[in-house]
């Protein structure tokens, strides 16, 4: 018997080669990835048709009218101004606060802490994530909000003139304004973008570090000229992963932050609902197609809007993997 006939399996099958495997991984990587562009388009689909009936029902303007008013089907007068601007002006001041803070801590835990200390640390701060919502809000109202109101009295009494700070359409008494809102949000995203920073920062080249280090460089300069650098998109990330968990809490806002029956001024002392925590605050009453329709179009919004920080977080990120 010759060599190439022994060489072939029993079966006469032919034996599968490198390439069948490369071909079969490679179709069920796309039909992986398809599988998640199909669902993205089927939600918005699902909201949009739930939602179009509504909207063409509505006797508001939907992007003018801060009136969200459903009780009579017959009668839609709807408008996500106000749930718009409570929404992304919580969310950013959480942000403003949050990110100095994580890229703080997640430089800590790289660069200055001993090892001895930045494992159990960073176990803390991650313990943050694992606290549910409902705590964070409860801990919000009743603890964090009476502290806060003798603050926000004396930036409202002193700084205005600035328009965050001006008079809002709730009283500073009690704190449950964006402020208070924004201050909760910020310590729910921290272990988020701390985490993410953390992971980018300590995967920074260490000849990178050694060369800086060469050159006569202090730990501060080794910092900012290749640890943040080479972070940047990496922190970016974080940040937008928290930015997205702000924009959609639904139950720590929907306990700290007080409702509103006035338009909304664009001032951080404001109160009234999230898109998230109007949907949720109304979701008992989810029975009649059209009134639910109108919080369904809301939701679309929120869909629509996380889009668009997505795409811009990418724009400032350069579409890198680093700095």
């Amino acid at each position: 018997m010759s060599t190439e006939a022994s060489a072939k399996p029993a079966t006469g099958r032919k034996a599968p080669t490198k390439y069948g495997a490369e071909f079969a991984f490679r179709s069920a990587a796309t039909a992986a990835g398809g599988i998640i562009v199909a669902a993205i388009a089927l939600i918005a689909l699902f909201l949009l048709i739930r939602a179009w009936p509504s909207v063409m029902a509505n006797k508001a303007n939907f992007f003018t009218t801060s009136e969200f008013n459903t009780s009579d089907a017959n009668n839609l007068k709807f408008g996500i101004k106000d749930l718009f601007m409570v929404t992304v002006l919580s969310s950013l001041f959480a942000l403003v606060i949050a990110v100095p803070i994580g890229v703080g801590i997640a430089l800590f835990l790289t660069q200055y802490s001993p090892k001895v200390l930045a494992r159990p640390f960073s176990a803390v701060v991650d313990l943050l994530a694992a606290v549910p919502s409902i705590v964070f809000g409860l801990w919000g109202f009743l603890m964090l909000a009476p502290k806060l109101e003798p603050l926000q009295t004396f930036l409202n009494n002193h700084l205005s003139w600035l328009f965050l700070f001006k008079t809002g359409d709730v009283s500073i008494a009690g704190g449950g304004t964006i402020f208070t809102a924004g201050i909760v949000l910020a310590v729910m995203i921290l272990p988020i973008i701390t985490s993410v920073s953390r992971e980018v920062f300590g995967l920074t080249p260490r000849s990178q570090i050694e060369a800086a280090q060469a050159l006569g460089a202090t730990k501060w300069e080794v910092v900012r000229l290749t640890v943040l650098p080479f972070g940047r998109s990496g922190v970016i990330a974080g940040s937008m992963l928290g930015l997205g968990r702000a924009l959609g809490e639904t139950i720590a806002v929907l306990i700290v932050l007080r409702t509103s029956a006035q338009a909304g001024k664009w001032s951080l002392f404001d109160g009234g609902y999230t898109f998230a925590s109007k949907i949720a605050s109304a979701a008992s009453e989810f029975s009649s197609k059209l009134p639910t329709g109108a919080y369904i179009a809301a939701g679309f919004v929120l869909f629509a809007l996380t889009f668009v920080v997505n795409a811009l977080a990418r724009l400032v990120a350069g579409g890198k993997v680093n700095g």
